[in-house]
């Protein structure tokens, strides 16, 4: 590439940069109707231009199917009018939720009559850079709104059109609240140049949240100036302990794996405890017919249909119909296993035994912890958030599902009558 198409891809994302701080300034008065009404307007423009959407969504999914790429892939870029209409609600359901600006997070007065108050803030200017699943840019930018920041939003080149489209919608709802469009951007290029200027743009952006597979937010850990809020893999592991219900367990597992296999809340590898894998395994391989299932030795022992796994299969998040199983001598076992391979970003225990279940969720140091249930639960929107920008899987300002209270910082606020310090 030459240097002055550098150049000119720099200059772009600076240019974006400014608006999005002089937006950010603006949405951080503005008041709660007018965000929501924003919300509003933009998920009826949505539905509005489903049929526009689709014809752009299939343009970006025909390049994919040309490129080879694998189904998951291809399912998590697919738009239907379900999906469109999944949007919209995600939308009208972070409208409905209280305002995160401005609360008053803590109250206390000082022996010199100080007055202080802890209020919470806008982050100002949020840089979102995500793969393929075109519903975040619409996500992101509704909870970046709702939250009082602007956001500039780097999408996959896959799903460039879709997201040309979506964020049209969010200006539409934008401009009728009488904010500024430049609330929401988007960095309209393919060129993979603008991520790293957009990581550079620490004059004007105050975070980067990326979302997508382990290749971009290592590039994003590597190479960013910006604040980051990391969004790892989401190698999940569900561990059937001894004291399962084993109908409970095929059950959750069949939907924690197979529901969509291409999203980060899958369960990508299973531990069974041995006392139960001779019954337990060739149930699993009946109930998951359509899913490869890679096993140790042991695992192998209990069902011939079990192919051989490999110390790689341990550490992949496959994002497809694919399991690895590992079979451990109990509870210990199983603890130490996953904190070697987990992603810490999903991991379930199915048990009846409740000291066990507390013994696992106090144990395991990943951003969502389950018992007895789908890992495949863990999003924003089914924690009551509305939506999601991501799951932070690192353990500053934000774990787990990113909602709008975590898109949020705070000021102190203080209150004097004329008081100096001695």
């Amino acid at each position: 590439m030459s240097n002055s198409k550098n150049t000119d891809i720099e200059t772009m994302v600076i240019n974006l940069g400014k608006q999005a701080k002089l937006a950010a300034k603006v949405l951080a008065s503005a008041t709660t109707e007018q965000k929501n009404q924003a919300l509003t307007v933009a998920a009826d423009a949505l539905r509005q231009n489903t049929p526009a959407l689709l014809e752009a969504n299939a343009l970006d999914v025909l390049s994919v199917l040309q490129a080879g790429k694998a189904e998951s892939f291809v399912d998590r870029l697919k738009l239907t009018p379900e999906r469109i209409e999944a949007m919209a609600v995600a939308l009208e359901d972070i409208a409905k939720l209280p305002d995160p600006v401005g609360r008053s997070l803590a109250e206390f007065d000082r022996p010199n009559g100080l007055k202080i108050t802890r209020v919470s803030t806008p982050i100002g200017v949020i840089g979102m850079i995500y793969e393929s699943r075109p519903n975040v840019g619409a996500d992101a930018g509704a909870l970046c709104l709702k939250s009082g920041n602007s956001v500039i939003l780097r999408g996959g080149s896959e799903s460039l059109n879709s997201t040309r489209i979506i964020v049209d919608c969010m200006a539409t709802g934008l401009r009728a609240a009488n904010l500024p469009a430049t609330c929401i951007q988007l960095v309209d290029t393919d060129d993979r140049s603008a991520v790293a200027a957009l990581l550079r743009c620490a004059e004007y952006v105050d975070l980067v949240i990326p979302r997508g597979g382990r290749g971009l937010v290592e590039l994003v850990r590597n190479e960013a100036q910006v604040p980051t809020l990391l969004h790892l893999d989401g190698n999940n592991h569900i561990y059937i302990d001894k004291d399962a219900d084993l109908a409970k367990a095929l059950s959750v597992v069949n939907n924690a794996k197979l529901r969509r296999t291409g999203v980060c809340g899958a369960t990508e590898s299973l531990v069974v405890d041995q006392a139960i894998a001779a019954e337990f395994l060739p149930q699993l391989v009946n109930t998951l017919k359509d899913c490869e299932i890679r096993g140790d030795k042991a695992a192998q022992a209990c069902d011939e249909r079990i192919i051989a796994a490999n110390d790689a299969d341990w550490d992949t998040e496959y994002l497809d119909a694919i399991l690895s199983v590992k079979v451990v001598s109990g509870l210990e076992e199983a603890l130490n296993f996953i904190d070697d391979h987990s992603s810490k970003h999903t991991d379930a225990i199915i048990t009846e035994n409740a000291d066990t279940a507390e013994v696992f969720m106090r144990a395991v140091d990943s951003a969502v912890v389950m018992h007895n249930a789908s890992t495949q639960f863990a999003d924003g929107g089914e924690f009551g958030m509305g939506a999601e920008i991501g799951i932070a899987t690192g353990k500053i300002h934000a774990r787990g599902p990113v909602g709008l209270e975590q898109l949020t910082i705070f000021k102190y606020r203080v209150a004097g009558q004329g008081q100096i310090r001695p």
